[in-house]
């Protein structure tokens, strides 16, 4: 894989097409809940719980991972391979229609696989990047977010195939994914320290404040994005109801081109972040992003042109800014605590999606419709503008970027 001074950028693209193969497999049952909420006779909570049950395994993966400091003891690239191995197995056990309990319980094993692969890919990537960090970290989220919105491709191409078919194309790009993590990818030249396990450590992410305040813009972020994500799909199923002509030919595609969308905020974000620095960066974005929830309920009934214009945006603003918390944290953390902190910080930020994903179908039922759920969202990017707001004012914030705070 070349040099380590010269690798760096086949680095960033093997571990991206890694990333967005492995990923794939985190919407794969939420893509189809349509067709499965008729095959298996689903109700709105259970199939809910296909969603959140992969937030809730990355949660217990991530947080576990922290508290023996998993990222910063084993080599990273045989950790991502395993992981992404066995999400594939996971992920393809749906295939054999088990019962509604098993399939959470599949997709709950799902989640903590995917916590020994995201975490793992942001210091990996780290390790590749010193200057243009937060470009680079912005291409691996811009790979997740590809990943994530890529079961929404598969369906609305499979659009009258079984649903199968989604679950076996996630779960091969998975399998994929975990071969090459295995045989293409390794540690950069800035490689951060080996930990020893020392719960004390975690502490250290509430203790510190400018620790603190980057994961507070984070958690704010977190409680729009996975909301957003995980049920578009059940606004544009509403909104394609009320539009003769529903923007992108079909609510699937529609999500896929909104969320995919994101990958080039994600690149934005990083430009304008190694630039202009991470704060400015992150609450332009959640500025932008929380707007756009606002708008939403209010472009539900079209023009299709003026929605669509509407969710792009948002799509691109609403993860544009991931990356930048992330690199924030490797800057901000001692180096021998980055894997740890990185992955207490996504632990806990995945934990509130729970909650917010959990919230939006019940509002809907109060509602008696989605057109006005997303607003629930809004004051997760007005808190955490607020946190980076502070952040930017200490001193310590000249650590980041290079000084472009």
């Amino acid at each position: 894989m070349l040099d380590q001074s010269a690798g760096r950028w086949s680095a960033l693209m093997v571990i991206c097409l890694g990333v967005v193969g492995v990923l794939a497999t985190w919407f794969s049952a939420t893509a189809i809940v349509p067709e499965l909420i008729k095959v298996w006779h689903l109700s709105n909570n259970a199939a809910s719980w296909l969603t959140n049950a992969v937030q809730l395994g990355f949660v217990v993966g991530a947080l576990s991972a922290s508290l023996v400091n998993l990222p910063d003891i084993i080599r990273l690239n045989r950790l991502m391979a395993l992981s992404a191995l066995l999400a594939a197995i996971s992920n393809s056990l749906l295939l054999l229609n088990p019962s509604v309990e098993v399939a959470i319980l599949l997709r709950f094993l799902t989640g903590i696989c995917l916590a020994g692969v995201y975490p793992a890919a942001l210091k990996l990537m780290a390790t590749w990047f010193i200057k243009g960090r937060g470009l680079a970290l912005g291409f691996l989220i811009g790979a997740l977010t590809i990943g994530s919105s890529a079961p929404h491709l598969f369906r609305a191409i499979t659009d009258n195939i079984q649903w199968q078919w989604v679950v076996l194309v996630s779960s091969s790009t998975s399998l994929l994914a975990a071969v090459l993590f295995l045989w293409k990818v390794k540690e950069g030249p800035y490689a951060f320290g080996k930990a020893l396990f020392d719960p004390k450590q975690c502490l250290k992410v509430f203790t510190s404040k400018p620790l603190f305040l980057v994961n507070m813009g984070y958690f704010g972020h977190m409680w729009e994005l996975y909301a957003m994500w995980g049920w578009l799909l059940a606004y544009a199923n509403a909104a394609s109801q009320h539009l003769v002509s529903f923007p992108f030919g079909s609510p699937s595609m529609f999500c896929f081109i909104v969320v995919a969308s994101g990958s080039v905020g994600c690149i934005l974000g990083g430009l304008l972040s190694d630039r202009f620095g991470r704060c400015y960066t992150t609450i332009g974005m959640m500025l932008v992003s929380g707007c756009c929830a606002l708008l939403m309920g209010f472009v539900f009934d079209g023009p299709g042109w003026l929605l669509a214009s509407v969710a792009v945006i948002w799509g691109m603003s609403i993860i544009g800014d991931s990356a930048q918390f992330s690199a924030a944290v490797t800057e901000l953390a001692d180096k021998d605590f980055v894997g740890t902190a990185l992955a207490l910080q996504l632990g806990i930020g995945f934990a509130l999606t729970v909650i917010a994903i959990s919230i939006l179908p019940l509002l809907a039922n109060v509602l008696d419709g989605w057109q006005w759920v997303f607003l629930i969202l809004v004051p997760g990017p007005v808190i955490g503008s607020v946190a980076m707001a502070l952040l930017r004012r200490l001193p310590d914030a000249e650590r980041l970027a290079a000084g472009a705070k």
